[in-house]
């Protein structure tokens, strides 16, 4: 690309790209490419001037040589399906051209013809008004269009002009941040699947999403996230579309049935044929589900907006009662102009939206704002232990065959089985048989999978079970063979065991290391320390293995040898006995405890079904980031606090200095949506500050590892 250097400092360069112009997408392209350049730390584009600012921590030869080597046909894959910057102009534009045509009108339209524009805008907020009270309520636009009226009778349509010029900036800012918050959020939470099962001539093939297109087949089982929209063509599976339609139990789908990006497999398996690439549809889901889902709304946020509408008819009262006792309209008329409503709708869902596009920034994906206030009040917080407080990619150390297999063979078939599953183990087992070269072929029937137990299927006429102790030896019946009965009692106790069990008998125990995360310890500390009482631990491992962790990472209390429901309902009796619950959890298995927490967290290497009913979801590679969450939650219900107060505080005052006289009703009017828009654009900044990594360093502060 060709540009020049305008101006440099010490880490920081802008250019000018020689273009005439620079379209929406040029600017995101060139944005996306400089963000992937090793050593830049930010980038801002500027499209009208077709310029942009890089800021570095590198060689500046290293910047100039990206730069040089860019060009937007060969980056055009970087380009971000959705951009805010069109929606931006579009706020701008709006915004620009409000304040200039109250200019214009002011400086060069005669009084007569200001009075006539005056009487003609006041009918959308007269009517706004009229419908609130048609309709029974007494709300924020029965107060603009009785001080606009009020105005207007008086003779003094520079008051009401000045109102409703002001009612309108105030709504296009209210407008452009509520969908720039929900805007970010969304690309945030947008879909991020990898891999898909591709129906083929020769088979079942795994590809990347990004090759799928409309008209291919793909298969979908047990626990795995369906990536695209299309038609059920085989098959029978119950989906879990809770965050598409709300529903909260799954839906049965047959042939025919027509499925969505991003809702969830529970049980069985289907064969779908793809309508819309990549990415179709699922944005826009979300968006919807984000504006119009009433249940992700903190308790606050919605303590707000009632507030709000309940303090209407009292600010209706106080300007008759200034009238009675003053017979002064000016007076009465100068509090009309002062409500409550508007900073406390408007500042409350942003600073909530602020939060939650905060967290995306550290690799946390939050669905409401009522879970960010439920991390916030917990004093209760439950952990699985595999793929969680453990690695999420657990190593097979060992296997041991039995009945005279080869154990080769019995990992090949182990691995046949599991690769269909996105549990950890099943992930281990796989990658093994991928790192001793052995290659296997679909010689299985149909495999079905049993949540916390393990998988069944049939091969060359035999069953073939694999899974926990339980499962293999209990619920399927399995023997040891004969005269191996030492063998198995000498099994390695400081591994977990995967059981193979072939024909009804033992053919195989693979033997898999889950190693602890070096943070974990680290994360336990920094919740007591950062006010969490009660730390869980809930495995489906030993006694010994669970009571090993616990010791070595400070946890407060640990159950071993759960089930599912176990764990869904041991978070029910905490309920019960009044405290609020967190859930971390990264398997299927992990579902209903995550459905059932005041706020359930998945891990994103964990099972799509766990992300999916999970309510928040962490991204990154380490557990920082939940202390990261805490410090975000607490932030945002200091700051909803706070504004509480101001908002309260400064109208109150606004309202007393027009009782009194000091203030005209337009200076009243002025100060007012000026308080709104300064509360409502510190709501838009972050907060917390949190990093990524942080360690408590006390009640206050934070410092890094």
């Amino acid at each position: 690309m060709k540009c020049k250097i305008l101006h440099e400092t010490a880490g920081r360069m802008r250019i000018h790209a020689e273009q005439r112009r620079m379209s929406f997408q040029q600017a995101d392209i060139l944005e996306a490419y400089l963000r992937q350049v090793e050593g830049v730390t930010e980038v801002k584009v500027y499209d009208r001037t077709c310029d942009a600012v890089i800021y570095y921590n590198c060689e500046r030869s290293g910047v100039i040589a990206a730069v040089a080597a860019f060009s937007y046909e060969a980056s055009l894959a970087l380009a971000p399906e959705h951009s805010a910057r069109e929606m931006t102009r579009e706020y701008q534009d709006k915004l620009f051209f409000a304040v200039f045509r109250r200019g214009i009108t002011k400086l060069f339209f005669p009084t007569p013809l200001r009075t006539v524009l005056s009487v003609i805008r006041s009918a959308k907020y007269i009517g706004a008004g009229l419908r609130c009270l048609l309709h029974g309520k007494i709300q924020v636009p029965v107060l603009d269009a009785t001080a606009i009226t009020v105005s207007m009778l008086r003779g003094d349509f520079e008051t009401a002009g000045s109102i409703m010029f002001l009612l309108g900036i105030g709504d296009i800012l209210d407008e452009w941040t509520h969908k720039k918050s929900v805007a970010d959020l969304a690309q945030s939470m947008s879909l991020n699947i990898d891999k898909v099962w591709l129906e083929t001539d020769s088979g079942s093939i795994l590809v990347p999403v990004g090759e799928v297109r409309p008209g291919d087949c793909i298969t979908v089982g047990t626990g795995g996230m369906i990536p695209l929209d299309g038609k059920v063509v085989s098959g029978e599976a119950m989906v879990n579309q809770a965050t598409i339609t709300g529903e909260p139990l799954a839906v049965r789908k047959v042939e025919g049935g027509y499925v969505y990006a991003g809702t969830v497999v529970e049980e069985g398996s289907c064969r779908i044929r793809v309508e819309k690439g990549s990415g179709g549809g699922r944005y826009d889901r979300i968006v919807k589900m984000i504006e119009e889902s009433e249940k992700l709304k903190s308790g606050v946020e919605s303590h707000a907006s009632n507030l709000a509408d309940r303090l209407v008819p009292y600010s209706l009262g106080a300007t008759g009662l200034i009238w009675l006792v003053t017979r002064n309209v000016t007076k009465a008329l100068a509090v009309l102009m002062v409500d409550f409503s508007c900073a406390l709708k408007l500042s409350m869902p942003i600073a909530v939206l602020s939060a939650m596009r905060e967290a995306s920034t550290y690799h946390l994906t939050v669905k409401g704002g009522r879970f960010l206030e439920a991390v916030s009040q917990a004093d209760t917080f439950v952990f699985d232990k595999t793929g969680t407080l453990t690695y999420a990619a657990p190593q097979v150390a060992s296997v041991i065959p039995f009945n005279g297999e080869q154990e080769d063979e019995v990992l090949r078939l182990a691995a046949c089985l599991e690769e269909h599953y996105p549990h950890s183990m099943a992930k281990a087992v796989v990658a093994e048989a991928e790192r001793r070269g052995l290659h296997h072929e679909e010689r299985h029937s149909k495999v079905e999978y049993i949540v916390a137990h393990g998988v069944s299927s049939s091969v060359d006429g035999k069953k073939v079970v694999i899974g926990s102790h339980h499962f293999v030896f209990e619920d399927e019946g399995c023997v040891i063979p004969e005269g191996e009965e030492e063998k198995f009692d000498a099994l390695p106790e400081e591994f977990s065991h995967l059981f193979l069990g072939v024909g009804g008998v033992l053919s195989a125990v693979i033997c898999v290391k889950d190693p602890l995360r070096e943070e974990a310890g680290e994360i336990i500390d920094g919740l007591h320390k950062l006010g969490i009482p009660k730390l869980v631990m809930m495995t489906g491992d030993s006694e010994r293995t669970a009571r090993s962790v616990a010791q070595t990472i400070g946890i407060d209390e640990y159950y071993s040898e759960v089930l599912p429901e176990d764990k869904a309902n041991y978070i029910r009796r905490e309920h019960e006995a009044g405290r609020k619950v967190i859930m971390l959890g990264d398997g299927v298995n992990d579902s209903p405890a995550l459905s059932e927490a005041d706020a359930g967290i998945a891990i994103r290497d964990g099972a799509a079904i766990a992300r999916e009913v999970a309510d928040i979801t962490i991204g990154a590679n380490d557990l920082y980031s939940l202390l990261t969450l805490k410090r975000v939650s607490d932030a945002l219900m200091r700051r909803i606090h706070r504004n509480y107060r101001r908002i309260i505080g400064f109208n109150l005052m606004l309202i007393c200095l027009g009782a009194a006289g000091i203030l005209p009703p337009a200076t009243s009017a002025l100060l007012h949506n000026a308080s709104t828009l300064v509360i409502s654009l510190e709501s838009l900044t972050a907060e917390s500050n949190a990093k990524s990594k942080v360690g408590v360093t006390g009640e206050t502060g934070y410092s890094n590892f």
